[in-house]
């Protein structure tokens, strides 16, 4: 009933979901009981190669279902009539389509009984090219400070940059897969999306205020960290085109287990913030057939010193004189987890989980283009904007006689956003015009449903067909309020505007995992999502895995991925001005208007890799090549539709706009070495040939030309280990033009010069309880500093010069220290 309560009254698919699972359950005939134990048995519905779904994690019933997975499988009565219900309830037009697939066990020792396995629908095409896997011990060894944002950017085409090249919000870097930019990163939560951070404004550059959506999870609660590129991230459907992470956290079990973990640093420079974080877990039975996780967290970064940047500014005079740029804004996080499970029948399973996270700042003097108001200097060390995030969600997970399996959930997200009136006009956009806090907020409701059929009919086959339903609803009450100062609007208010914003998704999603030889697994796959705004998108794909021999792989695949536009983006009500510099080159020279756009279509990208691969005896080595041919990317325009005027001064009037077509290329290479029993060398480097706008040539992100991660891991004892970790950046190069389209000049023009950075760190298992782990980051002390946003901006009363791509803070050595307590 929660659901119902916190969905809405008018979404009555919900409703009618509830009433069908009552009456099925009565009425639905029984269905003959069919052979998966066989199957599980001699293999049939998997790869004898364990590649019959280029994504699949098959677990033993035990594991994924606790102790009740030991159970026979007596109660035939009851499996069969939730199997009948299953397949009505997934091909209905309520729930998601993200695959599932399926993994070959290796353990033939076990009972028929022992061996029931279940698939789960975590992500998709694990063994493309395109994908990277965290694991807790990597996280537990080489602990994050801020966000595990930190040990993601590690994986190969991942970098960490803002949404656009404006420099602003400088220090607020997101994961960027590819270059495609951070919007284009989907952010997954145990497999359901995270949404939080479409509570925030989007600037006229593209900006957000924000940190990110990959700190709502402490890091000691993570299992692993699943990165997907390309091809493979497609069929995730909106906001995957530059790929997806997977934040996969530690699942319960019946037998009662916990831990406390705690984690704190110090910087060597006292200007930079420090951190510290404690969390908790528990889990354990509740009697019956019922059992619970529970887990929270606390931890808190201070801000940098106000004048962190000093003397490594750009260029400023008259009334910006005495402006810095401002280092890293401070964060204190507070979440708390919960989920019950009940194992209601034989590989049956219903999970009732909620959450709730507090995330506030610690303001450190950034604003969007200036910052000199009075209220920047007082509020230095404050909270200026506060996270509220509360998620509810229902998942029943199943597996059948017959080796079908499904998944089907209900989640509901909501985010206040609180923070401090920010103007909207010109250079004083995002910066405090009041002290007084206003509420955004973002519901997100997400249906989803999925089903997975083996069959070996030709060939051994995995279909998984599913659907999804998506909603997003805001109320913004401060970003709707800028005041025609330019003149009037033909068709819209000046005041009053209203303050909500909705969109819609329903989706479609099939796959087929055909396995046509031992060494041929070939995945055709098709989505189709049709949003309420912007309409009707189908996204096809196709993948190959080849086997060369015995030691190679040839993998390649196509898709075409997309993302729907932002609620700001689509709001004919969200109106930003300028006087002019913000202007592309302004017919009339004078101001102008930025305004929301319900035309705009979805953007696209045609996402292309092929990759070599090679495995012997623990040596790993592969390189890929990507493209991906990006359309109708959403900027700002950059030619007025029309003017207003107010006396003799006309103001155009922008949209946001789709641009045409633009491309990002590179190389992903990979190399790990078993240098010996002890002693192991994992290496990967990602190289961008071009990321560009093929309209005005000019670049897409602000990304290092290449970058090196290599990691040295030493097992020193059994119970000691030891390991360095090396990443170098390449040069990166500032956008080409300026907001009005001219050629940048000046400071403009500075680039960032190659660094690298070196860490190490040691491990030692005290008991088999507690562990601790000790290191120094950047132990060669290279710091780079924030010299401005990228553009100059200014006028008669003064300067603040571009700062090209120096927009940026990189923190010096610092010192951190970790214990994890498990019983």
């Amino acid at each position: 009933m929660f659901i119902v309560i916190f969905i809405n009254k008018r979404n009555i698919l919900l409703i009618i979901l509830l009433i069908t699972i009552c009456i099925c359950n009565s009425v639905l005939p029984r269905v003959g009981m069919s052979n998966f134990e066989k199957h599980v048995r001699d293999g049939r519905h998997l790869s004898s190669t364990g590649n019959i779904c280029a994504c699949r994690r098959l677990f033993l019933w035990e594991e994924a279902f606790g102790e009740s997975g030991n159970r026979q499988l007596d109660d035939i009565k009851m499996k069969n009539r939730i199997k009948s219900l299953a397949l009505l309830v997934n091909l209905g037009i309520y729930g998601v389509a993200f695959p599932l697939c399926a993994e070959e066990t290796t353990d033939s020792k076990q009972t028929a009984a022992e061996e029931t396995m279940v698939v789960t629908a975590a992500e998709q095409n694990l063994q493309a090219p395109g994908v990277s896997t965290i694991t807790a011990d990597e996280i537990r060894k080489r602990p994050p400070a801020r966000d595990v944002s930190e040990i993601i950017r590690t994986m190969p085409g991942v970098n960490l940059t803002g949404n656009s090249t404006s420099g602003q919000r400088g220090n607020n870097r997101q994961i960027d897969i590819r270059g495609m930019g951070p919007e284009n990163t989907l952010i997954l939560i145990d497999g359901k999306p995270v949404t939080s951070r479409n509570s925030i404004r989007l600037g006229w550059r593209g900006e957000r205020d924000t940190r990110g959506d990959t700190s709502w999870v402490p890091p000691e609660m993570i299992e692993r960290i699943e990165v997907i590129r390309g091809p493979a991230a497609a069929r995730y459907g909106n906001g995957a085109a530059g790929g997806v992470v997977n934040i996969i956290t530690k699942k319960g079990s019946n037998e009662w287990h916990g831990s406390w973990n705690a984690y704190m640093n110090a910087p060597e420079h006292k200007d930079e913030g420090s951190t510290k974080r404690t969390d908790f877990s528990l889990n354990g039975p509740l009697g019956g057939d019922f059992s619970f996780r529970l887990y929270g967290n606390l931890d808190k970064t201070q801000a940098d010193a106000w004048d962190i940047n000093q003397g490594h500014q750009s260029e400023r005079t008259g009334i910006y004189a005495d402006t810095l740029p401002a280092g890293r804004e401070g964060v204190e996080n507070k979440n708390i987890n919960g989920v019950v499970r009940w194992d209601f029948a034989p590989m049956q399973s219903l999970e009732f989980e909620s959450g709730y996270s507090r995330q506030g700042n610690l303001y450190a003097g950034d604003t969007q283009n200036t910052n000199t108001n009075d209220l920047v200097k007082e509020n230095y060390g404050k909270e200026t904007n506060r996270l509220y995030r509360n998620t509810y969600s229902v998942t029943w997970n199943g597996g059948w006689d017959n080796g079908i399996t499904t998944s089907n959930w209900a989640q509901y997200e909501h985010t206040r956003n609180s923070r401090k009136g920010e103007g909207l006009a010109g250079g004083t956009e995002g910066i405090f015009n009041s002290d007084k806090f206003s509420d955004t907020d973002l519901s997100d409701v997400m249906l989803h449903s999925e089903i997975s059929i083996p069959f070996d009919r030709w060939v051994n086959q995995n279909l998984t067909l599913g659907s999804e339903w998506n909603q997003q609803r805001m109320k913004d009450n401060a970003s709707n309020t800028q005041t025609f100062m330019g003149g009037d609007i033909p068709g819209v208010s000046s005041t009053n505007r209203s303050p909500y914003s909705q969109a819609e998704i329903f989706s479609l999603f099939a796959e087929d995992n055909v396995e046509l030889t031992d060494s041929t697994m070939l995945t055709p796959a098709l989505r189709f999502d049709h949003h309420s705004i912007v309409g009707n998108n189908w996204s096809p794909s196709l993948n190959l895995s080849q086997g060369l021999g015995d030691d190679f792989t040839l993998k390649m695949g196509i898709a075409r991925a997309y993302k729907a536009p932002s609620l700001y983006q689509t709001n004919p009500n969200y109106i930003l001005y300028s006087k002019g510099q913000g202007c592309y080159a302004s017919a009339t020279g004078t101001g102008c208007y930025m305004v929301g756009n319900d035309d705009l279509k979805a953007e696209t990208s045609i996402n292309k890799e092929i990759g070599l691969e090679f495995k012997r005896d623990g040596w790993l080595a592969g390189v890929t090549w990507f493209r991906n041919d990006y359309r109708d990317k959403i900027e700002a325009g950059y030619a007025p539709l029309s003017y207003t005027s107010l006396g003799k001064v006309k103001t155009d009037i922008y949209q946001w706009e789709n641009v045409p077509k633009a491309v990002v290329e590179g190389l992903e290479g990979t190399l790990n070495v078993p240098v010996s029993e002890t002693v192991n060398w994992t290496n990967n480097i990602t190289y961008m040939l071009q990321s560009k706008n093929k309209e005005t040539g000019d670049r897409l992100s602000i990304i290092p030309e290449y970058t090196l991660n290599s990691t040295l891991s030493w097992q020193i004892y059994q119970d000691v280990s030891v390991q360095s970790t090396f990443t170098w950046y390449g040069k990166q190069e500032p956008k080409k033009y300026n907001y009005k389209g001219e050629p940048v000049t000046g400071s403009e023009k500075n680039e960032v010069s190659p660094y690298s950075i070196l860490g190490l760190s040691a491990t030692w298992d005290v008991t088999k309880y507690v562990s601790l782990t000790g290191g120094v980051d950047n132990v060669f002390d290279k710091r780079h500093w924030r010299a401005g946003n990228a553009q100059t901006t200014g006028g008669t009363t003064g300067y603040m010069y571009g700062a090209g791509a120096e927009t940026y803070n990189e923190s010096g050595r610092t010192w951190y220290m970790g214990i994890n307590t498990h019983f």
